[in-house]
């Protein structure tokens, strides 16, 4: 059993987490409402943490089968935790999301490093270490079957590095919302989903007050 020092309910689940796990933040809160979710998808989330979004989709639709994937492995014994101490199943794999086994999946999630590591910003040591942008676009796309859908967040500053990577890795942008802490504030994180194989077009919603 791990120590546990912090805890939030979120709805029916009890998300525990320790200082040594990036923290329960608005952006994976937001991400958990953006994502398209339909009743028996397979739900992947690469850099699962300890297991937050996997537990913010089962709240929205409990008939998913939810997949996470960590490099860290104290994180991922905490996602582990997480979803058994809450009667959910799922795996989750303690691996480079790089060098994960073939799988197919409808969704893929992720809320990744939004700063290169070593700057002091990008969350503490384990968060997805030495993972590009175009790598997670690409191992997104390697796991999604033809109109499987990909959801992130990111910095609403890397929003042109983003879109030109999820085009590069075959993943259409369809959904985009900007997310701010008030009206006269400048947009501080974006959310995108993207199809595999999809029609250009893109939605842009209402923004998001957090």
């Amino acid at each position: 059993m791990v120590r546990l020092e912090h805890t939030e309910q979120l709805g029916p689940y009890t998300y525990r987490w320790d200082g040594g796990c990036f923290p329960l933040g608005r952006d994976s809160l937001e991400l958990g409402e953006f994502c398209t979710l339909k009743p028996g998808q397979a739900v992947l989330d690469l850099g699962c943490g300890a297991g937050l979004l996997l537990l913010l989709c089962a709240r929205r639709e409990p008939a998913l089968s939810l997949a996470g994937v960590e490099l860290d492995p104290h994180a991922a014994a905490l996602a582990r935790e997480n979803l058994a101490q809450n009667r959910l199943a799922g795996e989750i794999l303690p691996c480079d999301l790089r060098a994960m086994s073939p799988r197919r999946v409808d969704l893929v999630i992720s809320n990744p490093p939004w700063y290169p590591e070593g700057t002091g910003a990008e969350g503490g040591p384990g968060r997805m270490a030495g993972c590009t942008l175009p790598e997670l676009c690409q191992a997104a796309a390697g796991v999604l079957g033809h109109k499987g859908r990909f959801a992130l967040v990111y910095r609403a500053e890397g929003l042109t590095d983003l879109l030109t990577e999820l085009r590069q890795a075959g993943l259409e942008p369809k959904r985009l919302k900007l997310c701010s802490h008030a009206p006269d504030k400048p947009p501080y994180a974006v959310l995108v989903e993207a199809v595999k194989g999809g029609r250009p077009g893109l939605a842009v919603l209402p923004d998001t007050l957090s």
